[in-house]
Protein backbone atom coordinates (compact mmCIF):
# COMPACT_ATOMS: atom_id res chain seq x y z
CA UNK A 1 0.00 0.00 0.00
CA UNK A 2 1.13 3.25 -0.47
CA UNK A 3 1.73 5.75 1.80
CA UNK A 4 1.82 9.61 1.00
CA UNK A 5 1.22 12.70 2.97
CA UNK A 6 0.43 16.53 2.76
CA UNK A 7 2.22 19.12 4.33
CA UNK A 8 0.50 20.44 7.45
CA UNK A 9 -1.32 24.01 6.45
CA UNK A 10 -0.93 26.58 8.35
CA UNK A 11 -2.00 29.38 7.47
CA UNK A 12 -5.46 30.69 9.08
CA UNK A 13 -7.54 31.43 5.82
CA UNK A 14 -9.03 28.39 4.42
CA UNK A 15 -9.15 29.98 0.75
CA UNK A 16 -5.32 30.11 1.22
CA UNK A 17 -4.90 26.30 2.18
CA UNK A 18 -7.06 25.17 -0.49
CA UNK A 19 -4.52 25.63 -3.49
CA UNK A 20 -2.45 22.88 -1.71
CA UNK A 21 -5.28 20.16 -3.03
CA UNK A 22 -7.26 22.22 -5.68
CA UNK A 23 -3.15 22.81 -7.51
CA UNK A 24 -4.92 26.96 -7.54
CA UNK A 25 -6.79 29.47 -6.11
CA UNK A 26 -10.41 29.83 -5.71
CA UNK A 27 -12.38 31.83 -7.91
CA UNK A 28 -14.86 34.46 -7.03
CA UNK A 29 -17.44 32.57 -8.18
CA UNK A 30 -16.36 29.45 -6.36
CA UNK A 31 -15.95 31.50 -3.41
CA UNK A 32 -19.27 33.13 -3.35
CA UNK A 33 -20.77 29.54 -3.81
CA UNK A 34 -18.60 28.32 -0.59
CA UNK A 35 -20.42 30.91 1.27
CA UNK A 36 -23.88 30.47 0.21
CA UNK A 37 -23.59 26.73 0.60
CA UNK A 38 -22.53 27.33 4.02
CA UNK A 39 -25.66 29.26 4.84
CA UNK A 40 -27.71 27.20 3.39
CA UNK A 41 -26.41 24.40 5.32
CA UNK A 42 -26.68 26.67 9.04
CA UNK A 43 -30.22 27.85 8.24
CA UNK A 44 -31.22 24.17 7.24
CA UNK A 45 -29.20 22.51 10.13
CA UNK A 46 -31.53 24.31 12.85
CA UNK A 47 -34.39 22.01 11.88
CA UNK A 48 -32.53 18.86 10.69
CA UNK A 49 -29.89 17.52 11.68
CA UNK A 50 -27.66 17.61 8.85
CA UNK A 51 -23.63 18.16 10.74
CA UNK A 52 -22.77 18.31 14.31
CA UNK A 53 -20.04 20.75 13.01
CA UNK A 54 -22.10 24.52 13.53
CA UNK A 55 -18.60 26.84 13.73
CA UNK A 56 -17.97 28.71 10.15
CA UNK A 57 -14.58 28.17 10.50
CA UNK A 58 -14.74 23.97 11.32
CA UNK A 59 -17.43 23.82 8.26
CA UNK A 60 -14.64 25.70 5.91
CA UNK A 61 -12.15 23.00 6.95
CA UNK A 62 -13.76 19.93 8.29
CA UNK A 63 -16.44 19.73 5.57
CA UNK A 64 -15.02 22.07 2.60
CA UNK A 65 -11.11 21.33 2.84
CA UNK A 66 -11.61 18.04 3.74
CA UNK A 67 -13.66 17.24 0.61
CA UNK A 68 -11.01 18.83 -1.81
CA UNK A 69 -8.28 16.77 0.07
CA UNK A 70 -9.31 13.76 -2.67
CA UNK A 71 -8.60 15.82 -5.84
CA UNK A 72 -4.86 15.43 -6.02
CA UNK A 73 -5.87 11.56 -6.48
CA UNK A 74 -9.03 12.35 -8.45
CA UNK A 75 -7.18 14.83 -10.75
CA UNK A 76 -9.88 16.80 -13.14
CA UNK A 77 -13.11 15.25 -12.94
CA UNK A 78 -15.14 17.39 -16.00
CA UNK A 79 -17.27 14.90 -17.45
CA UNK A 80 -16.77 12.36 -15.48
CA UNK A 81 -19.82 10.51 -13.75
CA UNK A 82 -19.56 10.84 -9.84
CA UNK A 83 -21.78 9.09 -7.47
CA UNK A 84 -21.35 9.89 -3.89
CA UNK A 85 -23.05 7.72 -1.43
CA UNK A 86 -24.22 8.40 2.11
CA UNK A 87 -24.14 12.19 1.01
CA UNK A 88 -25.69 13.31 3.79
CA UNK A 89 -25.41 16.95 3.21
CA UNK A 90 -23.89 16.58 0.18
CA UNK A 91 -20.30 16.03 1.06
CA UNK A 92 -17.86 15.39 -1.14
CA UNK A 93 -20.41 15.61 -3.71
CA UNK A 94 -21.58 19.14 -4.33
CA UNK A 95 -18.28 20.69 -3.45
CA UNK A 96 -16.39 19.07 -5.98
CA UNK A 97 -19.35 19.21 -8.00
CA UNK A 98 -18.86 23.45 -7.44
CA UNK A 99 -14.88 22.99 -8.30
CA UNK A 100 -15.61 20.80 -11.94
CA UNK A 101 -18.95 21.81 -13.48
CA UNK A 102 -19.13 19.49 -16.30
CA UNK A 103 -18.82 16.83 -13.51
CA UNK A 104 -21.77 14.38 -13.96
CA UNK A 105 -23.13 14.19 -10.07
CA UNK A 106 -25.41 11.50 -8.08
CA UNK A 107 -25.90 12.35 -4.89
CA UNK A 108 -27.18 8.63 -3.18
CA UNK A 109 -29.16 8.43 0.31
CA UNK A 110 -31.52 6.79 2.33
CA UNK A 111 -32.59 9.44 4.09
CA UNK A 112 -35.37 11.99 2.06
CA UNK A 113 -34.78 15.05 4.21
CA UNK A 114 -30.80 14.73 3.67
CA UNK A 115 -31.68 14.68 0.01
CA UNK A 116 -34.03 17.28 -0.09
CA UNK A 117 -31.25 20.18 1.38
CA UNK A 118 -29.25 18.79 -1.45
CA UNK A 119 -31.44 19.94 -3.81
CA UNK A 120 -32.04 22.71 -2.33
CA UNK A 121 -27.89 23.51 -2.55
CA UNK A 122 -28.28 22.37 -6.09
CA UNK A 123 -31.52 24.83 -7.20
CA UNK A 124 -29.46 27.95 -5.24
CA UNK A 125 -26.44 27.60 -7.18
CA UNK A 126 -27.66 26.34 -10.30
CA UNK A 127 -25.67 23.66 -10.38
CA UNK A 128 -26.25 21.61 -14.06
CA UNK A 129 -26.22 17.73 -14.48
CA UNK A 130 -27.07 16.73 -10.72
CA UNK A 131 -29.09 13.71 -9.80
CA UNK A 132 -30.34 12.55 -6.36
CA UNK A 133 -31.62 9.32 -5.73
CA UNK A 134 -33.42 7.85 -2.47
CA UNK A 135 -31.90 4.48 -2.46
CA UNK A 136 -29.86 2.18 -0.24
CA UNK A 137 -26.83 1.66 -1.92
CA UNK A 138 -26.62 -2.38 -2.03
CA UNK A 139 -30.45 -2.09 -4.06
CA UNK A 140 -28.91 0.94 -6.01
CA UNK A 141 -25.88 -1.47 -7.33
CA UNK A 142 -28.56 -4.63 -7.97
CA UNK A 143 -30.49 -2.06 -11.02
CA UNK A 144 -28.68 -2.75 -14.34
CA UNK A 145 -28.54 0.78 -15.41
CA UNK A 146 -26.85 1.13 -12.11
CA UNK A 147 -24.51 -0.88 -11.70
CA UNK A 148 -20.76 -0.60 -12.75
CA UNK A 149 -21.80 2.37 -14.59
CA UNK A 150 -20.00 5.33 -12.33
CA UNK A 151 -16.10 6.28 -13.26
CA UNK A 152 -15.80 7.48 -9.22
CA UNK A 153 -17.79 6.84 -6.02
CA UNK A 154 -17.00 8.35 -3.04
CA UNK A 155 -18.07 8.38 0.96
CA UNK A 156 -17.18 9.84 4.22
CA UNK A 157 -17.98 8.39 7.27
CA UNK A 158 -20.74 6.01 6.43
CA UNK A 159 -19.35 2.85 7.12
CA UNK A 160 -15.93 0.73 8.04
CA UNK A 161 -14.20 -0.12 4.93
CA UNK A 162 -14.93 -4.06 4.23
CA UNK A 163 -18.33 -3.07 4.72
CA UNK A 164 -18.07 0.03 2.70
CA UNK A 165 -16.21 -1.43 -0.40
CA UNK A 166 -19.26 -4.01 -0.72
CA UNK A 167 -21.47 -1.38 -1.31
CA UNK A 168 -19.42 0.85 -3.40
CA UNK A 169 -17.31 -1.69 -5.48
CA UNK A 170 -20.29 -2.90 -7.46
CA UNK A 171 -21.11 0.61 -8.14
CA UNK A 172 -17.88 1.64 -9.80
CA UNK A 173 -16.47 1.00 -13.51
CA UNK A 174 -14.13 -1.61 -14.11
CA UNK A 175 -10.68 0.74 -14.67
CA UNK A 176 -12.67 3.68 -12.10
CA UNK A 177 -11.65 5.05 -8.86
CA UNK A 178 -13.70 4.73 -5.12
CA UNK A 179 -12.25 7.16 -2.62
CA UNK A 180 -13.13 6.57 1.20
CA UNK A 181 -12.53 9.63 3.36
CA UNK A 182 -11.50 8.01 6.47
CA UNK A 183 -10.56 9.38 10.11
CA UNK A 184 -7.39 7.66 12.33
CA UNK A 185 -8.75 4.10 12.00
CA UNK A 186 -7.79 4.79 7.83
CA UNK A 187 -4.78 2.49 7.59
CA UNK A 188 -5.94 0.11 9.85
CA UNK A 189 -9.25 -0.46 7.99
CA UNK A 190 -7.52 -0.96 4.84
CA UNK A 191 -5.76 -3.63 5.94
CA UNK A 192 -8.75 -5.29 7.26
CA UNK A 193 -10.60 -4.75 3.91
CA UNK A 194 -7.99 -6.00 1.57
CA UNK A 195 -9.17 -9.40 0.88
CA UNK A 196 -12.91 -8.15 0.60
CA UNK A 197 -11.49 -5.84 -1.98
CA UNK A 198 -10.01 -8.48 -4.17
CA UNK A 199 -13.40 -10.45 -4.03
CA UNK A 200 -15.35 -7.42 -5.02
CA UNK A 201 -12.79 -6.40 -7.79
CA UNK A 202 -10.51 -3.71 -6.62
CA UNK A 203 -6.93 -3.47 -6.29
CA UNK A 204 -5.53 -3.20 -2.74
CA UNK A 205 -6.28 0.25 -1.25
CA UNK A 206 -3.72 2.90 -1.87
CA UNK A 207 -3.25 5.28 1.92
CA UNK A 208 -2.71 8.77 1.54
CA UNK A 209 -2.53 10.75 4.30
CA UNK A 210 -3.66 14.28 4.96
CA UNK A 211 -3.63 17.35 7.02
CA UNK A 212 -5.74 20.21 7.78
CA UNK A 213 -5.33 23.47 9.07
CA UNK A 214 -5.80 23.70 12.79
CA UNK A 215 -6.95 19.60 13.25
CA UNK A 216 -4.53 17.15 15.00
CA UNK A 217 -5.98 13.67 14.13
CA UNK A 218 -5.22 12.29 11.34
CA UNK A 219 -6.78 11.70 7.84
CA UNK A 220 -6.57 9.59 5.48
CA UNK A 221 -7.83 8.99 1.84
CA UNK A 222 -8.48 5.28 1.17
CA UNK A 223 -8.20 5.12 -2.84
CA UNK A 224 -9.26 1.73 -4.74
CA UNK A 225 -8.94 0.87 -7.80
CA UNK A 226 -11.60 -1.14 -9.86
CA UNK A 227 -9.89 -4.22 -11.78
CA UNK A 228 -12.52 -6.08 -12.56
CA UNK A 229 -16.17 -6.88 -12.50
CA UNK A 230 -18.11 -7.68 -9.08
CA UNK A 231 -19.14 -11.09 -9.08
CA UNK A 232 -23.13 -11.20 -9.68
CA UNK A 233 -23.67 -12.20 -5.97
CA UNK A 234 -22.51 -8.83 -4.53
CA UNK A 235 -23.58 -6.53 -3.11
CA UNK A 236 -25.98 -9.10 -0.68
CA UNK A 237 -28.23 -8.14 1.84
CA UNK A 238 -27.92 -4.86 4.01
CA UNK A 239 -28.31 -7.01 7.18
CA UNK A 240 -26.25 -9.55 5.50
CA UNK A 241 -23.16 -7.08 4.61
CA UNK A 242 -23.64 -5.57 8.62
CA UNK A 243 -23.83 -9.38 10.23
CA UNK A 244 -21.37 -11.32 7.81
CA UNK A 245 -18.40 -8.98 6.27
CA UNK A 246 -16.37 -10.00 3.59
CA UNK A 247 -13.13 -11.11 5.05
Amino acid sequence: MANTGNPVLAPESWQATAPVFLGRSLSESELEAFAIYERLLLEWNQKFNLTSITDPQEIRIKHFLDSLSALPLLGNLNGLQLADVGTGAGLPGIVLKIIFQEMRLTLVDSVAKKLKFCEAVIQTLDLKGCETIHERAELLAKLPTRRESFDVVTARAVARLPILSEYLLPLLKVGGRMIAYKGETGAEEAQDAANAITILGGAPAQVHTVSLPTLSDRRYLLLIKKMKPTPVEFPRTSAQIKAHPLA
